[in-house]
């Protein structure tokens, strides 16, 4: 799933091709895709682009009369820009919007199309749409520790839920967590005043790190190969390589759909994590450390 590195991206480079365009058409390759019907669709063609913004992992495009057009990618959709007409053909392209220099399209990889298309109208609305959490690149260290202490849970799950924290998914938690030296199942309440401020600080760099990082990347060209797996990653999708900062195998934790990635050496004391499903299944003969 694009996170806030990626989505900062894709916006900074729409707001330079679109921003005081014209919306022409809005073309649906799948009408499930729009998850709204009041106001219609249609009110959108016809109005200018007034700015953009991210909401949590969504993209806002602000038009005329404080109209509000919001994409959720989800997992596997990603834009594309053209700059002419394109032609919306196969399952994965799921819409075109047209502007009066050139259209974006939205694709979705795979059988289950979750990516979003909402268009509201008013500050109220919009704001319907915001999970409730802070930014990291703007809060204050207080306002960490707030969102922090709020519940006792895993570090893990509380950096990538919405409602704490805005824009931080499965891939950049497990880089800032290898960063901070901390667990992912370490609980939120027991981190001492030291861990607190390296997470904080792991948190900022990693994500400014990253989204520098990118953007220099993409140069003046707009985001391709936007992915959650990229070959700099210290553990994200790394499991059974080497750690580029202790040499310890990088290890997994597996539910569901979902995989924490991580380094025993650098994070756990060199202790293996238990898998929810595979350790189950071998029981006493699970490892509880690197060496084994």
């Amino acid at each position: 799933m694009p996170e806030l590195p990626d989505i900062e991206l894709y916006i900074e480079k729409l707001d330079e091709r679109i921003r005081g365009r014209i919306v022409r058409d809005i073309r649906l390759g799948n009408p499930f895709l729009l998850r709204s019907v009041d106001p219609p669709l249609t009110d959108a063609i016809g109005k200018a682009v007034t700015g953009l913004c991210r909401i949590g992992k969504r993209i806002a495009i602000g038009l005329d009369e404080d109209y509000w057009l919001i994409l959720h990618l989800m997992v596997a959709g990603r834009l594309k820009w053209l700059n002419n007409k394109g032609r919306i053909g196969g399952r994965n392209q799921l819409a075109a919007f047209d502007f009066d220099c050139g259209s974006l399209l939205l694709t979705e990889a795979g059988t289950k199309k979750r990516a979003s298309l909402y268009l509201v109208r008013g500050q109220d609305q919009l704001q319907l749409h915001d999970p409730g959490g802070i930014e990291p690149l703007q809060c204050s260290f207080a306002e960490f520790l707030e969102r922090l202490q709020s519940e006792n849970r895993t570090l893990k799950r509380l950096l990538t839920s919405p409602a704490k924290f805005s824009g931080i998914g499965n891939a950049y938690s497990d880089e800032i967590l290898h960063a901070a030296g901390l667990s992912p199942i370490k609980h939120s309440r027991k981190l001492d005043a030291a861990e607190q401020r390296r997470l904080f600080d792991a948190m900022r760099q990693v994500l400014e790190d990253w989204r520098d990082k990118l953007r220099a990347e993409s140069g003046d060209r707009f985001p391709v190969g936007v992915t959650a797996f990229r070959e700099d990653m210290a553990v994200h999708g790394k499991f059974g390589k080497p750690c580029p900062v202790c040499g310890a195998i990088v290890q997994r934790i597996r539910y569901k759909s979902n995989e924490t990635n991580y380094c025993p050496g650098c994070q756990t004391g060199g202790r293996i994590l238990a898998d929810r499903s595979l350790s189950r299944l071998l029981k006493d003969g699970w490892p509880l450390s690197a060496n084994e």
